[in-house]
């Protein structure tokens, strides 16, 4: 991590805003929950995450409490972008843990926290107070891209921040507006979620399904997840989400919105990370504006919510829905495909041959949604003169795919809707 964008000064200055704050807006009886008069500042300290002792890049229920907060108390959680590495094109710090094959660095989370009298059943409910950006942030093509079968090259473009957009001059006449949000809030798993985890995820990798198994190189922390740790070989990678919360990459958790995780532990032990400064419903190419931030939020416990078996909750205020543009150019896609052909994603079920005669797929959204895509990229490279690769950068930050309809047989239906004010230079 580059210079830390906050310190103490931030928490006297965020202390002295949120005060005020509450004695112009509500009664001087009843301040605001996040009105408190002291501030849990977490994380930021060192070159990267190995060297800051409230940050972890793996879960597990063994790894120990970073902080504690009361519920309502406003915390400030310093992150870290997802590689880990220093985002300043100027910096000369050359990091010993580059060129890992297995990105083991990723993603670096701060905490855990643990929440005074949160218990395993509860439900907390976590709201985003405020987001601060980092100076700089990239967007790369990257291998676990939506179509990487497609678009093979390599790129990478690197942003300049603030408040309100992101310009970069590897993209030339594109300006992404600040759509900030965290891609990861997630809670520690208890020991039998931890359990049905990785046995779950080992079965699939066992017959060619993806994901990422658990690998001690660069875990923190190492005391838990390392190579000499305790559990190396039982600690969950960042990158898939789960029920915990985890790699949601929702850009609909901006400031305002309250997600809901169930509590798996005495504590929760809530962690946040992976910070986007900007992403498309997709984030297609397999990155988005990756950024450095400080997210400022508060808790609440509900001792009887919502079971959330099968995935998170959240709310929020109707203008995250949005996407930031007067007009948009729109394509479709169905789940239709070339005779021969199958999916990559679908090689692992054993079917190829089935799958390879036809030529139409029954209800498919993932290929009707690889479809919308790739006549997208065709559109912005036919239309803005970019590359294909630069193409699927602007598709990751900018595009939005959403369900059409589910239930037209065969033929559900995705678009894929590019908000046309991030271009400030005119059609080809």
């Amino acid at each position: 991590m580059g210079q830390a964008t906050t310190g103490p000064s931030f928490a006297d200055a965020l202390r002295g805003a949120l005060c005020a704050a509450a004695l112009l807006l509500a009664p001087a009886l009843a301040p605001p929950s996040w009105a408190q008069d002291d501030i849990v500042v977490v994380g930021g300290e060192g070159r990267h995450c190995g060297e800051d002792p409230q940050c972890m890049n793996r879960l597990h229920p063994a790894i120990p409490m970073a902080a504690r907060a009361r519920p309502g108390q406003t915390i400030v959680f310093r992150a870290r972008n997802a590689s880990d590495f220093d985002l300043d094109p100027e910096s000369t710090y050359e990091d010993p843990r580059a060129g890992d094959s297995q990105i083991g660095t990723v993603h670096p989370l701060t905490g855990p926290v643990h929440i005074e009298g949160a218990e395993p059943g509860d439900v907390l409910a976590v709201t985003l107070l405020d987001i601060a950006p980092g100076p700089f942030g990239y967007t790369s093509v990257s291998p676990i891209g939506f179509v990487s079968d497609h678009v093979t090259g390599s790129f990478r473009a690197e942003w300049r921040l603030d408040r309100i957009e992101a310009v970069s001059d590897d993209l030339p006449g594109v300006r992404i507006p600040n759509a900030s949000f965290p891609g990861i809030v997630t809670v520690l798993p208890g020991r039998d979620q931890l359990a049905a985890m990785l046995s779950r995820e080992a079965e699939l990798r066992a017959v060619g399904g993806a994901g990422f198994p658990p690998y001690p190189t660069h875990a923190s922390p190492a005391a838990v997840c390392g190579p000499d740790g305790s559990h190396p070989d039982a600690c969950l990678r960042t990158p898939p989400p789960r029920e915990h919360g985890g790699n949601l990459d929702i850009r609909y958790l901006q400031v305002g919105v309250t997600l809901y995780l169930p509590c798996y532990v005495e504590g929760c032990g809530l962690a946040i990370g992976d910070p986007h400064f900007a992403q498309g419903d997709g984030e297609v190419s397999g990155t988005a504006i990756e950024m450095d931030a400080d997210f400022t939020l508060t808790t609440r416990l509900i001792k009887d919510g919502p079971e959330l078996r099968r995935g998170p909750h959240f709310e929020g205020p109707v203008r995250v829905l949005d996407i930031p543009s007067r007009r948009f150019y729109a394509t479709t896609g169905f789940p239709l495909k070339a005779a021969g052909e199958v999916p990559p994603d679908m090689r692992y079920l054993g079917a190829s041959e089935r799958i390879g005669a036809l030529r139409n797929l029954s209800k498919d959204v993932s290929l009707a949604a690889r479809n919308a895509l790739l006549e997208m990229l065709d559109y912005i490279t036919e239309t803005y003169g970019l590359t294909q690769e630069q193409a699927y950068v602007v598709a990751s930050v900018a595009v939005d795919l959403r369900i059409g309809q589910l239930v037209d047989a065969p033929n559900v239906g995705v678009t894929a809707l590019l908000p046309l004010d991030i271009f400030t230079s005119p059609r080809r």
